[in-house]
């Protein structure tokens, strides 16, 4: 329903006479015409409506599980009280009498290789190739009105901050019965409080106590696929990473998800009592370490002062 573009956006490309010959090289820089003659030209027909732009902004969790997020954007419909036709009461519009619908006039000048035939757009008709008459007066002839539109996306799972998703014919729609252009949905994710994200990898960052990793602890764990055991075992690190495996962020492709990396942070005690300070006194005689309290009283002050 939508094609997928990356954080680049929409970008353009190409050669642009891919698939055509010389004809086509002649097309483009005298109008079709070439040297004596060329091709004729079908009826131009209204043009196609004009793509637009909207954002999207998602719940960090929306981003990594997909979702239906509603947009709504100001665009061109067609008329109601016309049918898109531009007419009054429905009229069909009539053959331009200058361009035989063909949406553009030719003109013959003469010059050194013989006549050469230009081409321009058809100023009655605006390249349409078609004239209203009797123009609708609730869209003054041009088949459309401008209203707001909402429109119901469906957010592919894993799309990221930056991404573009393109819409086919959910733009504005042409002039008097033209084709509607595209709809270009620009994504924006808020940030979540606990995850942090990295490609399709999460980052979470585990406060664990001092007591907690030297003895290791039996956490419950909330993943933002539910409730998991997490053991930290004894001993562990400030700055350990735990990695649990396919509980990060889809794949576009949809056969596989990234990790969860949950980084062990040791919080050190800053407000510990008086039996408290005499126990770590304690653990530190017994495990051999020396440990020289500094005095924070007002006379040890004085004396760093004057040092």
């Amino acid at each position: 329903r939508y094609d997928r573009f990356g954080p680049e956006g929409v970008s353009g490309g190409g050669d642009p006479f891919a698939g055509g010959g010389l004809g086509d090289i002649f097309e483009a820089f005298f109008g079709g015409g070439g040297f004596g003659g060329g091709r004729s030209r079908g009826p131009a027909g209204p043009p196609r409506g004009p793509d637009l732009e909207a954002t999207a902004t998602l719940a960090f969790e929306d981003a990594v599980f997909g979702c239906e997020h509603e947009i709504t954007v100001r665009t061109a419909v067609p008329c109601e009280e016309c049918s898109g036709t531009g007419g009054a009461d429905g009229s069909a519009p009539s053959t331009c009498p200058d361009c035989n619908g063909a949406g553009e006039v030719r003109t013959v000048r003469n010059s050194m290789l013989g006549q050469i035939m230009s081409t321009q757009p058809c100023r009655k008709c605006s390249g349409q190739g078609a004239v209203v008459l009797n123009p609708c007066l609730a869209c003054q002839g041009d088949g459309r009105v401008v209203t707001d539109k909402a429109f119901t996306v469906d957010i592919p799972a894993g799309v990221d901050a930056g991404s573009t998703l393109r819409l086919s014919g959910r733009g504005a729609v042409g002039p008097r019965g033209g084709p509607s252009g595209d709809l270009y949905v620009k994504i924006r994710v808020r940030g979540s409080d606990r995850f942090e994200r990295s490609g399709v990898d999460v980052l979470h960052r585990l406060p664990v106590t001092m007591t907690q990793a030297a003895l290791g602890h039996h956490i419950k764990f909330e993943t933002m696929d539910g409730v998991e055991d997490l053991v930290i075992s004894k001993g562990t690190q400030s700055g350990t990473v735990q990695r649990l495996k396919g509980r990060g962020v889809p794949h576009l492709d949809g056969h596989r998800r990234g990790d969860l990396l949950v980084e062990i942070v040791v919080v050190t005690p800053t407000d510990l009592s008086s039996e408290e300070v005499a126990v770590m006194q304690q653990l530190a005689e017994l495990r051999g370490e020396v440990v020289e309290i500094p005095d924070s009283g007002l006379l040890s002050r004085l004396r760093s002062a004057f040092k």
